[in-house]
């Protein structure tokens, strides 16, 4: 088997593991359920903040050092931090630990950026393109299988909120075991090249910072790698924030714990209608310098449109339909979105700009808790209330791609205008 194939194929069940999470799609039932005294305002207010905060603070620290350490160790760190949060949640009850327990669980986001960028230094870039559809593959079977799985042993009573953490945790325990096996890597793209290794460390970490600044430069000067970067923060940080509190308003809907509830078969759905909607992207021909803010502008809009539905809605339905249409969208787009920016930056610095618009991402996002979930700083407003804010935030983010693609028009136009014609 070819050394590529082997390191995807390990990588892959690493990613597979790793999303093995059927507890996910009711962590917010769980929370709030009978094996805790915490109220929901609790929850959402105190401790899902939290972990955004931890989130934006630990990428700043994984971004700079996951070069530097090559990778591995990180890996290796995202499964630990995992097997932390899990054994927190199914062995603590109060607040203070479960804000502890959203400081872990911004690591285990954070270090992804590990796991998303390893097949970049490992593999050569003949492979990329193969890797990269292999192991996003393994991760939405993950996440297809956990919500499927979860809903079915809620929904036939075998488990409760609380035992779905068990395989939860097995599975992140399994997966920090299958890390160890992962290839480490002897070079990465910016400290540890092959070319650098007769160099002092000043000097490589110069070499290093000097690379890292003609790419950051290289790429942003670009005005459509920034268009297209722009709009991938703003839509990735309006995507997790919807993810994140989606829940709450879910069970705010209900307001009935003895009801049945479909979080699982919604995930799973979402997950599908995601990849279907990025298979589409990949095999869709179109001229996305010509038409790509028509479609930002028209999905941001309809985006918006489900959020302000699913804050209105007395039905759950209503609200589980509107979460996948959204869901779908955004990984349309957001593939589309990635591929554009790929076209116009160096190979190797795909894993930084991608890091950079991560970052600002949740940076808005942290803001965006602030004046909106904060009961302390912001307005604290009921999860309602909160996805009209939403849908107001990718309305103004449709129309400001409606005034971007005008602009743009017309300055097309001014430059190159049609040629008269003469008899």
């Amino acid at each position: 088997m070819n050394n590529w194939l082997i390191v995807s194929l390990l990588l892959c069940i690493f990613g597979f593991l790793k999303e093995l999470r059927p507890s996910e799609p009711f962590i917010y039932e769980f929370l709030i359920g009978e094996w805790r005294n915490i109220t929901d305002e609790e929850v959402n207010q105190q401790v899902y903040p939290t972990g955004i905060y931890s989130y934006l603070s630990l990428l700043i620290i994984v971004f700079l050092i996951t070069d530097l350490t090559r990778y591995k160790p990180l890996i290796i760190f995202l499964g630990l931090s995992g097997i932390v949060v899990w054994s927190m949640l199914l062995w603590t009850k109060e607040v203070r630990e479960l804000i502890i327990l959203e400081v872990f669980y911004g690591s285990f986001m954070a270090c992804e950026v590990a796991y998303y960028t390893y097949i970049y230094a490992k593999v050569d870039k003949e492979y990329f393109q193969q890797v990269t559809s292999h192991t996003r593959a393994a991760i939405l079977a993950g996440r297809t299988i956990s919500g499927i799985l979860g809903q079915v042993l809620i929904s036939y009573n075998v488990m409760d909120f609380r035992q779905l953490n068990y395989i939860t945790l097995g599975a992140i325990s399994t997966a920090t075991a299958w890390s160890l096996f992962l290839p480490s890597v002897k070079k990465s793209i910016y400290f540890h090249q092959e070319e650098a290794h007769v160099l002092t460390l000043k000097e490589k970490w110069r070499y290093a910072f000097f690379s890292i600044w003609k790419h950051f430069k290289y790429a942003y000067s670009n005005k459509y790698t920034l268009k297209w970067s722009i709009w991938w923060s703003l839509s990735t940080c309006g995507f997790m924030q919807v993810q994140i509190y989606m829940q709450p308003l879910w069970t705010e809907i209900v307001n009935d714990h003895e009801l049945p509830i479909y979080n699982g078969y919604v995930e799973a759905c979402c997950t599908i209608l995601g990849f279907l909607g990025a298979l589409l992207a990949g095999y869709l021909k179109l001229n996305w310098e010509k038409w790509g803010e028509l479609a930002l502008s028209c999905c941001s809009l309809i985006q918006g449109t489900v959020l302000f539905l699913s804050s209105y809605t007395s039905y759950v339905e209503v609200s589980y339909v509107s979460y996948v249409i959204f869901g779908g969208l955004y990984q349309f787009l957001i593939t589309i979105a990635s591929t554009e920016i790929a076209k116009k930056i160096h190979e190797d610095s795909y894993g930084l700009i991608m890091g950079i618009n991560t970052f600002l991402a949740l940076a808005i996002q942290t803001v965006l808790v602030v004046i909106v979930v904060s009961g302390d700083l912001g307005f604290g407003l009921t999860p309602r209330h909160q996805y009209f804010v939403y849908g107001v935030f990718h309305v103004l983010l449709g129309v400001l791609y409606i005034i971007i693609g005008t602009i743009g028009y017309v300055m097309n136009r001014y430059r190159n205008p049609e040629p008269q014609n003469s008899s």
